[in-house]
């Protein structure tokens, strides 16, 4: 039993029913939600990145959640200012004397946390995008890794814009430091996550993916692109608006549609569950539970955190 435990984190694959664990948890210890969610921040994006907001009431009692509808589709958000908001939310609730769960599936914003990135906030560098302007992404890429060998968001080196900013970061920090505010808080997390057998989370992306676009998924697609949101930002939120955006724009059918986007969903799902064991082997220890079995959670939870 660790007594200094300040922060339980329950993470896991897309569809693995990890909000619902997280909200009927906290619901059992009093505590309140913090999310892990790099598009759950958006407001009015709420079928395509499953908020399911519903599943914060649990059997009539409704849960504090935070960081969830926090800004506009048009506002940039990052790691950075992910870093920063979790830490100014986590200090208010343990001044209440509770201990958050944090939850989410977004490996970049969790490693944030957990491991205690030490980020900058960095201005853009119209000079240095200038000059990167014309180099190919393989430079771009022994250019990034150069000046940062142990790169923690191994994506940047896939896409371009990505890429750019993460040298502009990169550089930025060598020459400047981090900036670390003295006054972030220590973080002792007990970890525990989500798995499926995977034929098993494969059924349970599609059955969602199937609600998600019966429940409007659509409409909210194409109420974003009217309402000033363009398709090239909507692509940038991911799997859901890249391709509903493509079906509203004609260059999909619908059945072509669902049929990629459905084995889309379940590659990145395979994705994340690799970033979750790249955290393992980096000292996260993970506690793992099969499926939606909630009694090993609390067990877990009561067994590693003293004073629960």
């Amino acid at each position: 039993m660790n007594g200094n435990v300040n922060l339980i984190v329950i993470l896991g694959p897309t569809a693995s029913g990890k909000t619902a664990l997280a909200a009927r948890l906290a619901r059992d210890l009093g505590s309140e939600v913090i999310s892990a969610d790099s598009r759950q921040v958006y407001r009015g994006m709420d079928i395509g990145t499953g908020k399911d907001l519903d599943e914060y009431i649990v059997e009539g009692t409704s849960v504090s959640y935070h960081l969830i509808d926090i800004v506009d589709p048009s506002y940039e958000f990052n790691v950075f200012e992910y870093q920063k908001r979790f830490y100014r939310t986590f200090n208010d609730i343990r001044g209440r004397g509770v201990i958050p769960i944090l939850t989410g599936g977004t490996g970049l914003y969790l490693e944030s946390v957990i491991s205690g990135y030490r980020m900058a906030e960095v201005p853009r560098n119209d000079a240095l995008r200038k000059r990167l302007e014309h180099d190919g992404m393989e430079s771009l890429r022994e250019r990034l890794m150069a000046g940062n060998p142990e790169l923690h968001n191994t994506t940047d080196l896939n896409d371009r814009k990505r890429l750019v900013r993460a040298i502009e970061i990169a550089e930025y920090t060598l020459a400047h430091g981090t900036g670390d505010d003295e006054d972030r808080p220590v973080i002792s997390p007990f970890v525990a996550g989500v798995r499926w057998e995977r034929a098993v989370l494969l059924q349970r992306i599609t059955s969602r993916l199937r609600e998600r676009l019966d429940g409007g998924m659509i409409d909210e697609v194409r109420t974003l692109h009217e309402s000033g949101v363009p398709w090239e930002k909507l692509d940038f939120f991911g799997l859901e608006y890249r391709y509903v955006g493509l079906y509203l724009q004609g260059s999909l059918d619908y059945d072509t549609m669902f049929r990629t986007l459905n084995a889309k969903i379940n590659q990145y799902s395979k994705r994340q569950m690799t970033w979750f064991r790249r955290m393992e082997k980096k000292g996260t220890a993970i506690h793992w539970i099969d499926g939606n079995d909630y009694q090993s959670l609390h067990d877990l939870v009561r067994a590693n955190c003293a004073g629960l």
